[in-house]
């Protein structure tokens, strides 16, 4: 493995034994030309998470204690990390593979950009591929990118981003009083520094299952990005855009959640 500019993959991680393996896994198995660290965060989990933890700690580093919630785990993983780009993987979520491969050659390409994010699949807790509509919309919108549409939907999908340290130095501690939407905060910080790359391919799998953050709490999650949205812009016309959005997305939420035929995934 030749040297380079290290990758840090960051994953906070609470009883998700279900999913953690595959996690590992798809970050374990990229054939990338750069050294690559993987750092777990984990809040104390006891569904027998550490003991898969343990089975690969060869290939990883993790620490397992209380915390208060997945930004400050995050955070704590961020200090750790040493790489000079960072990524950020949830422990139910996947990287495609050489997806880290494309990462290193678009910064190397680019080195005047902070930060880049890719396209994301949308998964099941079979690791089969459902929503893809909602994959298209986003796809759509993520080869617009502007700052504007930014702040009135959160169309970035966040195992696909990655971010370099000098960045993330710059913007500061993930905010630790934003349980469900704390990424788009980052987002945002992030954009106030500079125009983010994209890399129109898929790059990681964000997996939907009933525990998940975004189908619990989807509600408190946009109501969230709202009030963020309202810390960096003020423009009515944004913020009434925005909540018009909002109300939508919440609505076709509640049609999945309901398992309406229209939305079911396929086989």
């Amino acid at each position: 493995m030749q040297k380079g500019p290290e990758i840090s993959i960051v994953t906070p991680s609470l009883n998700q034994a279900g999913f953690v393996e595959r996690t590992l896994v798809s970050v374990l198995e990229q054939q990338v030309d750069v050294p690559v660290e993987h750092i777990v965060i984990d809040g104390g989990s006891t569904d027998g998470s550490l003991e898969i933890l343990e089975k690969h700690a060869g290939n990883l580093r993790y620490i397992s204690e209380p915390d208060m919630g997945m930004p400050d785990a995050l955070n704590k993983g961020v200090t750790m990390a040493k790489g000079e780009i960072i990524g950020w993987l949830n422990s139910d979520d996947m990287l495609l593979p050489g997806a880290l491969q494309k990462v290193v050659d678009f910064f190397a390409l680019h080195p005047d950009c902070l930060w880049l994010y890719g396209n994301c699949r949308i998964i099941d807790e079979q690791d089969r591929e459902i929503r893809k509509w909602i994959t298209a919309y986003k796809k759509r919108l993520s080869g617009k990118y502007s700052f504007e549409r930014l702040l009135t939907e959160n169309f970035i999908s966040q195992p696909a981003v990655f971010i370099r340290r000098k960045a993330m130095d710059a913007v500061g501690q993930i905010d630790i009083a934003l349980p469900t939407a704390m990424d788009y905060d980052l987002w945002l910080r992030l954009a106030k520094l500079g125009h983010p790359g994209y890399i129109n391919d898929d790059l990681a799998c964000f997996r939907v299952h009933r525990e998940s953050i975004s189908s619990r709490n989807y509600r408190k999650q946009f109501k969230e990005q709202y009030r963020i949205h309202a810390r960096y812009d003020q423009n009515r016309w944004r913020l009434l855009k925005h909540r018009v959005k909002i109300h939508l997305i919440v609505f076709i939420y509640g049609l999945l959640e309901a398992g309406h035929s229209l939305f079911k995934p396929g086989r």
